[in-house]
């Protein structure tokens, strides 16, 4: 997601000053390709481009007085683009003038003057006097257009001198006078001629309007010109200066909250039609709850003062919301700033209030004036711009984000000296000299040398320092550090005394010893106050005295308990054990005394008794941390520091007992599990060890004389208190698995979740849409709650006669199935047997259910009852049949009554309606006497079915020749029910001619005169639709003979219906009104990812001749043919031939990607739903009969009528659902012609309603002419489509945008992160009470969008029994799962996270916080405090979780709510996974850093807090431990095994078979294969689609090598949340979202592996060939297997899980390609310029950039680390066989020996060329190693001028190497095994020198060694890629291993009918012939 990126990253937003000038051609002159510096002549463009086809002339003119204008606006031509433009324009001007001279009649003047007049009277006076002003927008356009060509007519007399007529400047007059008030609109508007559109008339909206033009009393500035309807909000403009759209944005804003609150308020009796006063007091106290609470915090008296005469509070109110509401809307980045708007919303509101209450200043004897006020954008310059400029300059000195974070203040620091009441030293007008404006002396405006004073004063930073330590972990969560060692050090106490169990703690030596615990505790808060003291530093200017004083006294205090109770330990003791007695030897020999150490201990708890007894009673706690009582401050001031944040964040005592017996169980699990299976066997082994007695060691010994083997002991058990440490995770993914599920169980979750099971429960179904979807009648009774409700959860059918229920569950039902059959899940047969009928058919006394339930149910019956014959065991089972089969008898019902109804609207005359209703009453009466088979003839069924088929068939074809063949049709019908069906004759029909006349009149009856038989037809039937649908249906019951069991057959259909239904049946509210419900937005950032597929995009074949069309075809095989059906298509060709549906195949493809169009179809369901949902709450009877389906068709004939039902439910939809998409550079891409703009545009053409908010970077020339600078001016705008439909239709359709509003900025918007910027500059234009933040990567669906309303009810509901949410959030389905094998892994993990993790993190544990899903944000709540997202650079790297804990700790509450879903894409293949993972890492690792998870560990209470740990960095900090375990282990063993120790210990059971070690190195591997995602993933999926579907995924997942691709993320989150940590460099890395699965080059791996995996494999592997050849003592041993098996995977896994993953990894032919790319690569030079993917050298050293920027700790911890590369060659020298001596100069020799390497390698190096290397040579190796590059130095100087001498330096160089190689093997008779262990211990030692080298890069550039290092460097890279090369090549050989990989990567996609073999040998026909040229 690119739009994240920041000022760092700016080059690709520069355009080139071709692209701004199009292609210098006709296609250039697109009026939107237009310089930023000539933007004002782009209207007159866009008129040139209207007015062309009409009148080319007058074109002409438009576009030479735009070329005027361009020139006057920049005569130097000095802007960007500008000299390019202005030439292009010219050749076209040259080109037009000649073409329109030929056919001009008159002179130019003339011209313009009849072309103005005729376009006056064709478009402005023809709109005016038509009958509907609906089409304001057309109105817009022409007036704006007259405007326009008035300037040009103007001009071109001026030229011609000529006098403008008199009629065209009264005109122009009433145009001009038009133009300013039609002026484009958001969703209101609000001149006096819109008064008649349908929102203005809705009464809460006029109200509200009303409300605000009520300006009676205000004092208006002199010679203020008022206007016509001018408001509060004018006013307000007119005193303090604040922009005119800024305004009229905050007006609509201000309109439309009043309005929404107003709708929902009962009305009171008496209510006049005024503003409720309710509405009001609700919006304004959501508003300034916030402020209210800063001014009580820092003492200071709110400045709401509201006046005594009541009539006047009204106003008084809307005036400081109007108020709060411009400052904020034009507050740009101090947003970000919630208490700074509050100092300056303190200090305006306070001049408001003098300003109408009169007030005098004491200083000027004048009536109070607003400070900043009067001119225009003084607000702006004098107020924001000052605070923004010091914000820019803080940012700078980050150097984007490169920079410690203590050497610039972030904008939490600049926010929280608003904290202080020393802010008010600010002043106002604010002091351009204070504090708060000071930069450090370094930065302090190097511009301004009068300002050097001002240098030395920069406060620093505030209330906390984000510093690079480990240490944060342990002081932010210090409770649970010092928890878990003191319980580590009471269970090896307990164990290691005694006999070890439990109950010997009542031992009262072990009692004691247990005590020492206290004392260990002492000396952790002793280091807490010390780090507090150490890492609080640099904040220190800024803090407090109190804050200070704290800080020291806790210091002094932790002391002194760590002298206390150390000293009264020892004096408990008669008989001391050794410290004690060391002790008392100091302070001296007195008697003992326990009680006094017991006493002392008292003390030091009292504290935590008190926390224990707060804890226990939620309320008093929060009541004392909210309490701004003196004495209360001062007792809590101890336990904490007074902060704005992180007061009363408790919850109820019912949360409280919940979350804490969770973790009571968990803690006891994991306590009993470490004491009994890792503590406690081990301690005897130990005390083994430690009595044992080493006398022969295997090197030099440093401290031979050393007792206790404290070594030993030290690497037994280092890998065990580890995984103590770790293990909590793991009890923590079984806690949170089982108690997920349970919760989920509880929830209803998976009781639908198949299309069988639905079937089964649909008859309950509509009475469940009904109950949860449509609000209830006020009649009704409302439904109970409660757990049983929830548990029972049964839904009343709905009975026939109620048809009114019936039809809203059928608009709703069919809106979606027709969703389904738009998005191409279904074809057009399946949409039949799914849809009910729209229209309600007053004749069926009975529910219509969906033909697919009633399929096949007609032919069976019938095919039942021609076999009675009599029969009464044949009539019993028919009956059964029926009355066991509800759909049988249903389908049964509703043929017969639509049998009776056809016949009757078909048959007119009256002897035949005779007839036949005596036979229909006949067979009423045998089925009310229940008779029915036994009285009539079944036999003689089939007959009459066949011909009621052929009449179906006739009247679906309706046609008027096929009359005598229905009249047939009736009478062979009439006779089958006379002659064989009914036994007895028909009275009517024997009286009737046709029937008994035979034989009784023999005479010929003339033939005119006789009577035809249903001689008076009604056909053709008249050509309704809804006759249509009935015939179609009754055609599907009669005719569809299979069973439709597996309809829709789509799997996502499938799955999406299936979870709809079942979410109906689980615990949602009611669902309100339309216009009750709550209003919100939704807000979509967007960068440059792809909105539209293009079709070149689409058909461009990769490397494997795959392009994106083929891979969907063959990914979505059944949406493809459906996609052809719906175009009307028969094949690809066929669709290919068809111009017009190129569009439809862009759209279809990109539906299917990660596209904005996607995101923006699915948010626009949310407007389709309201418009649907109004439709229904407002609908009358008849109006519900016609159905919503007429209603919508009919939408042209509705809009006309203004107040037509159709209208209102736009209007209202206009009212409560707003969508904006933040595209950050929209205004550049138009500009440059971009196809990403015209895509855009094409969105907001489709979606009228959408809009589009864009920062716009304008060049303005500077106003001295000697100088030729641009000025860069930001404005954040706000577009919509203009869509006036022309009144000509001969006009061309121009599809352009309008800006409808336009704020400027103080600066570039994007200071920070990129993401939280752009929606930041983006929020003001959102509107409504609620904000869901949509990524770019989302969908959403029909069904879902149905229940928005109820889902925007939780915010009215108090969750927890204290406070409503302020975030809800939503469960997502991850749509990118069928994609390839590591797509599902990814999906199903990521689903697991979004349902079983987050419903446990919202209920019971009470810490979700927001992770970048489709969360509904509280808008009031979090517009008042920073945002919905935090934007300081790399510290808020993961923006959005930064956005829940600012919630959480401002007394927010976030929920989760798993009814509804939102679908979401995910990276699809391993290197864009392992990058987002990456980012995900580094975000947590800077998240560890942060204040805002600092004060979360310490203000919630202890089980909260481990809840937080342990689901945000804790789980990142384990990982790392569970990879530091095998490290620990391994480097412990290698310890063990070069000293000897563990051979001469072999014979101990400790070391040969510790079943502890192997415990913990279980519990390690349950990690490291990804345990803790499967156990959730398996469950989650158990859950909701079966236990069986869960298994088999598992086994299918083992299979595809799921504990390989989890084991390598291990690798990945460890290495980026670690080097964040102790170096910094977080950055955002974009994955991309392509879909097409390419391979990925060797070299492209490498690179992006090769520190985070390859190399810590590399050594994971040295240590275990180490390990395997040394460590002989018990090989053989099940132990050493197991032991070492996962380290060895882990190994294979991070070597080559890459490989394995990357599609075309075993292709030979890729093999070759990749080997050559690799060679070019690592050989090239690097250089500025260029890119670390061409040169190995360039990235070499963007790899290091991190250790720049790292400080003095960073490169001291990477020296340490880098150390224990040395331990090899210390070890293993004393290995070889040639070393007979266990001296300690062995090993000073083996230096001598590197030395000397390193020596000829400098001296070989000292040429300028010698950093090049050639492809080739990559094959020397480790020869190349030894030889340095005394090979590769000066090739080219060498080999061009001293041939022979090169080529004999080059052979003595190979046969000294030989020649010293065999001295060394023939004299000290050194071994093969000798020449292995060389290479063991020096390649180590090498990796380790070149680390240091690196990290001391200054000093080794310096002593001039540095190209040394980047050869040896050089060399290092080409031995591991040949290590990770060759197995892949060897493997390459094998045709069936590429196969084998084929087949487990894409599994999951052959599935859905992928053909990846095809795909992958690029096989592909080759349809480019097919393709138009």
């Amino acid at each position: 997601m690119a739009y994240r990126r920041g000022p760092e990253q700016q080059p690709p937003r520069k355009i080139l000053r071709t692209q701004t000038a199009g292609n210098l051609g006709e296609a250039m002159m697109d009026s939107e390709v237009v310089p930023s510096s000539l933007v004002e002549i782009a209207p007159i463009l866009r008129v040139a481009n209207e007015v062309e086809s009409s009148n080319p002339r007058v074109a002409y003119l438009c576009r030479f007085y735009a070329f005027e204008k361009a020139h006057r606006l920049d005569p130097t031509s000095s802007g960007r683009g500008v000299r390019q433009f202005k030439t292009a324009l010219l050749q076209r001007l040259e080109r037009e003038n000649e073409v329109t001279l030929a056919g001009r009649a008159k002179s130019d003047a003339r011209e313009m003057q009849s072309f103005y007049q005729h376009y006056y009277k064709k478009y402005i006076q023809a709109l005016q006097q038509a009958a509907d002003k609906a089409d304001r927008a057309q109105l817009t356009k022409a007036y704006q257009t007259a405007a326009v060509l008035f300037e040009v007519l103007k001009a071109v007399n001026l030229t011609e001198s000529v006098e403008v007529a008199d009629e065209i400047l009264l005109a122009h007059n009433k145009v001009k006078e038009k133009t300013e008030i039609y002026v484009p609109y958001n969703i209101l508007p609000l001149d006096p001629d819109s008064a008649n559109q349908a929102i203005m008339r809705f009464s809460e909206i006029q109200v509200s309007v009303a409300a605000l033009r009520n300006t009676r009393g205000l004092p208006w500035p002199k010679g203020y010109k008022k206007k016509v309807d001018q408001d509060i909000l004018d006013w307000l403009q007119a005193m303090f200066g604040f922009q005119k759209d800024n305004v009229a944005n905050q007006r609509e804003h201000l309109i439309l909250l009043l309005a929404n609150g107003h709708i929902r308020q009962v009305p009171k009796l008496d209510q006049q039609p005024k503003l409720d006063d309710r509405a009001l007091t609700d919006v304004m106290k959501k508003l300034f709850k916030n402020y209210k609470k800063w001014c009580k915090y820092l003492g200071r008296k709110s400045s709401l003062w509201l006046p005594t005469i009541q009539q006047d509070v009204q106003q008084r109110k809307l005036l400081y919301m109007g108020l709060y509401l411009l400052i904020w809307g034009e507050a740009a980045n101090l947003r970000f700033m919630p208490e700074c708007l509050c100092y300056i919303y303190h200090h305006m509101a306070f001049e408001l209030y003098g300003s109408l209450s009169g007030s005098v200043s004491p200083m000027t004897g004048e009536n109070v004036k607003p400070t900043y006020g009067g001119e225009e954008e003084a607000f702006l310059k004098k107020v924001v711009t000052p605070i923004y400029e010091t914000i820019a300059k803080e940012a700078e000195r980050s150097k984007s984000g490169k920079s410690k974070h203590s050497q610039w203040r972030n904008y939490d620091d600049l926010n929280e000296y608003f904290w202080s009441v020393d802010c008010f030293r600010l002043g106002w007008p604010m002091r351009a000299d204070a504090d708060f404006f000071h930069l450090p002396p370094k930065q302090s405006s190097s511009n301004d040398e009068e300002k050097k004073p001002t240098a030395g004063r920069w406060m620093g930073k505030i209330n906390f320092v984000e510093i690079r330590s480990f240490w944060h972990i342990f002081r932010s969560f210090y409770r649970m550090w010092s928890f878990y060692i003191l319980s580590l050090q009471a269970m090896i106490i307990m164990s290691w005394n005694g006999s070890g169990k439990l109950s010997s703690i009542f031992d009262g030596d072990v009692f004691k010893k247990v005590m020492s615990i206290f004392i260990t505790a002492a000396i952790l808060k002793l280091a807490q106050a010390i780090l507090d003291v150490i890492l609080g530093w640099k904040a220190r200017k800024s803090m407090p005295f109190y804050v200070k004083l704290r800080y020291l006294l806790k210091v002094v205090s932790a002391a002194a308990w760590v002298i206390i109770l150390p000293v009264t330990y020892a004096y408990s003791w008669k008989n001391p054990p050794g410290f004690a007695q060391t002790i008392r030897k100091w302070f001296g020999n007195s008697p003992s005394s326990s009680s006094l150490f017991i006493l002392f201990v008292f003390i030091y708890l009292s504290p935590n008794m008190l926390s224990a007894l707060l804890f226990l009673f939620p309320f008093i706690r929060r009541f004392l941390e909210r309490s701004n009582n003196k004495i209360v401050v001062l007792m809590m001031w101890w336990s904490q520091p007074r902060l704005y944040v992180g007061r009363a964040m408790h919850e109820s005592a019912l949360s409280l007992f919940k979350y804490t017996m969770f973790w009571v169980l968990l803690i006891m699990a994991k306590l009993a599990f470490s004491y009994y299976v890792e503590i406690k066997p081990l301690v005897g082994p130990t005390k083994a060890i430690m009595d044992a007695h080493i006398v022969t060691y295997h090197w030099h010994e440093f401290f031979p004389q050393a007792k206790k083997n404290i070594g030993v002991v030290a690497a037994l058990w280092a890998p065990i208190v580890i995984v103590y440490f770790m293990d909590t995770q793991i009890w923590y993914a079984i806690f949170s698995t089982i108690f997920g599920g349970l919760y989920g169980a509880f929830r209803r979750l998976g009781e639908i979740r198949t299309l069988e099971l639905l079937r089964s429960r649909f008859q309950s179904l509509p009475g469940a849409f009904n109950a949860c979807l449509i609000p209830e009648e006020k009649n009704e009774k409302s439904k109970k709650g409660g757990l049983l409700a929830t548990l029972s959860r049964k839904f009343d059918q709905i009975p026939s006669n109620k048809a009114k229920p019936a039809t809203k569950f059928a608009q709703l039902w069919n809106k979606i199935i027709t969703s389904f059959r738009d998005e191409d899940l279904i074809d057009n047969r399946e949409m039949s047997l799914l849809l009910v009928p729209y229209w309600d058919d007053p004749d069926l006394d009975l529910i219509q259910w969906p033909p697919f339930l009633l399929a096949s149910k007609i032919p069976i019956a019938v095919d039942m009852a021609k076999d009675i014959n009599g029969k009464e065991s044949k009539v019993s089972e028919l009956k059964k049949r029926l009355q066991q089969d509800e759909y049988m008898q249903s389908a049964v019902r509703e043929c017969y009554a639509s049998f009776i109804n056809i016949i009757n609207f078909l048959v007119q005359g009256e002897r035949e309606k005779l007839v036949i209703n005596d036979i229909f009453n006949k067979v009423d009466d045998h089925i009310r006497n229940e008779k029915l088979m036994s009285e009539l003839n079944m036999g003689a069924l089939p007959d009459l079915y066949e011909l009621f088929v052929k009449l179906i068939e006739y009247l679906l074809n309706n046609n008027k020749e096929d009359k005598d063949k229905v009249v047939i049709l009736l009478l062979d019908m009439l006779e089958v029910v006379t002659r064989d069906i009914m036994e007895d004759p028909i009275s009517s029909l024997l009286d009737s001619t046709h029937g008994g006349s035979y034989g009784k009149n023999e005479g010929m009856t003339p033939l005119d005169q006789q009577h035809q038989f249903f001689g008076e037809l009604n056909f053709p039937v008249p050509d309704t639709e809804a006759w249509k649908e009935k015939i179609r249906r009754l055609n599907l019951l009669l005719t569809v003979k299979e069973s439709a069991m597996d309809v829709p057959s789509n799997i996502d259909a499938k799955r999406r219906i299936s979870f709809f239904s079942n979410s109906l049946y689980m615990d949602m509210p009611p669902a309100p009104r339309v216009q009750n419900m709550l209003s919100f937005s939704v807000l979509t950032p967007y960068y440059q990812e792809d909105v539209l597929f293009s079709l070149k995009a689409l058909e461009e074949p990769n490397e494997d001749a795959v392009s994106i069309i083929f891979y969907l075809q063959k990914i979505f095989p059944d949406e493809w043919k459906n996609f052809l059906e719906r175009v009307d298509c028969s094949s690809e060709e066929e669709l290919r031939r068809h111009e017009d549906l190129e569009e439809e195949l862009r759209l279809w493809a990109s539906y299917r990607g990660q596209t904005l169009t996607r995101t923006v179809r699915g948010m626009m369901y949310y407007r389709k739903a309201l418009e649907l949902q109004a439709f229904l709450d407002m609908a009358k009877e008849e109006d519900l009969k016609k159905g919503y389906k007429a209603a919508e068709s009919n939408s042209e004939e509705h809009s006309k009528s203004e107040w037509s039902l159709w209208s209102q439910c736009l209007a209202l939809a206009d009212m409560k659902f707003t969508f904006v998409v933040s595209c950050q550079q929209y205004s550049i891409d138009k500009r440059a012609g971009h196809d990403r703009a015209k895509d855009i545009l094409k969105l907001m053409t489709t979606y009228p309603s959408l809009r589009v908010a864009y920062i716009d970077e304008v060049e303005k020339t500077s106003k001295d002419k000697s100088k030729k600078t641009e000025e860069k001016v930001y404005y954040s705008a706000l577009a919509k489509a203009a869509l006036p439909k022309s009144i000509d239709s001969s006009d061309p359709v121009q599809n352009l945008d309008q800006d409808i509003y336009r704020i400027k900025l103080p600066g570039p918007a994007i200071l920070g992160e990129g993401k939280p910027e752009n929606q930041n500059h983006a929020i003001i234009f959102t509107r409504g009470e609620c904000l869901q933040t949509i990524d770019m990567n989302q969908d959403n669906y029909m069904e879902e969008a149905f229940k928005m309303r109820n889902l925007l009810e939780e915010f009215l509901k108090k969750h927890d029994g204290i406070r409503n949410p302020t975030i809800l959030g939503l469960r997502e389905h991850i749509f990118t799962g069928s994609v390839s094998s590591l797509a599902w892994f990814m999906s199903n993990q990521e689903n697991s996270f979004v349902t079983i993790g987050q419903r446990l993190l919202a209920n019971p544990l009470r810490v979700r916080f927001h992770y970048g899903h489709p969360d509904v944000f509280d808008r009031l709540f979090h517009l008042t405090r920073g945002g919905v997202s935090k934007a300081s650079r790399v510290i808020n790297l993961s923006e959005d979780i930064f956005a829940g804990i600012n919630s959480t700790l401002r007394e927010g509450s976030v929920t989760h709510h798993e009814y509804i879903q939102v679908g979401k894409g995910r990276d699809v293949g391993l290197n864009q996974i392992s990058m987002f993972e990456a980012k995900i890492a580094n975000g947590n690792g800077e998240q560890t850093l942060s204040r805002d998870i600092y004060r979360l560990g310490h203000r919630f209470d202890f089980f909260r807090m481990m809840s937080c740990y342990f689901t945000t960095v804790g789980f990142y900090f384990s990982t790392l431990l569970t990879v530091l375990t095998v490290y620990v282990f391994l480097y412990g063993r290698l310890y063990l095994v070069l000293s000897g120790l563990e051979k001469e210990m072999s014979n101990y059971p400790a070391i040969r078979d510790n079943k502890s070690l192997q415990v913990a190195l279980a519990s390690q591997s349950f990690v490291q294969i990804g345990f803790l995602m499967a156990l959730p993933m398996i469950v989650e999926i158990g859950l909701e689609k079966g236990f069986r579907k869960a298994l088999t995924d598992f086994i299918i997942m083992q299979l595809q090598l799921a504990p390989v691709f989890f084991t390598f993320s291990l690798g990945t989150k460890t290495h980026y949340y670690g080097r964040t940590l102790l170096h910094g460099g977080a950055e955002y890395r974009g994955t991309g979202r392509g879909f097409v699965v390419f391979h990925a080059r060797f070299a492209e791996n490498y690179r992006l592996y090769s520190r985070s995996h390859f190399v810590k494999g590399m050594e994971l592997m040295i240590l275990l060939l180490v390990y395997h050849i040394f460590g002989t003592s018990y090989k053989g041993t099940v132990a050493y297997v197991l032991i070492t098996m996962s380290m060895w995977i882990m190994v294979g896994t991070w070597l080559f899980a890459p490989f394995l993953f990357n599609p075309s990894g075993f292709e030979w032919q890729k093999i070759l390609d990749d080997w050559t790319d690799w060679n070019k690569w690592i050989s090239n030079r690097g250089g500025i310029g260029v890119s670390p993917e061409k040169s190995w050298e360039s990235w070499w050293a963007k790899e290091q950039e991190h250790l720049r920027y790292s400080g003095k700790r960073g490169i001291i911890a990477e020296i340490l680390l880098a150390l224990r590369f040395f331990i090899y060659q210390y070890g293993l020298v004393y290995h070889l066989n040639i070393t007979k001596s266990k001296s300690f100069l062995v090993y000073g020799v083996s230096w001598l020996v590197i030395f000397g390497i390193l020596c000829l390698m400098k001296v070989k190096c000292l040429k300028p060329e010698a950093g090049t290397q050639h492809g080739h040579q990559s094959l020397y190796g480790w020869i190349h190693l030894q030889q340095g590059c005394a090979v590769s130095v000066g090739r080219r100087r060498f080999s061009a001028n001293f041939q022979l001498v090169f080529r004999l330096i080059k052979g003595l160089i190979f046969l000294a190497f030989f020649s010293i190689l065999i001295i060394l093997i023939v004299v000290p008779h050194m071994t093969f095994g000798d020449i292995l262990v060389c290479v063991l211990a020096i390649l180590p030692t090498g990796w380790g020198l070149l680390l240091i080298a690196q990290a001391c890069k200054p000093l080794v550039v310096k002593a001039g060694i540095w190209k040394s290092v980047k050869t040896l460097a050089r060399s290092y890279e080409l031995v591991m890629g040949l290590i990770l090369f060759i197995p892949v090549a060897f493997l390459a050989w094998f045709p069936f291993v590429s196969e084998f990989q084929t087949r487990m990567l894409f599994n999951q996609a052959f599935s859905r009918g992928l053909q990846i073999s095809r795909i992958l040998g690029g096989q592909r026909k080759d349809s480019s012939s097919n393709h138009k040229e």
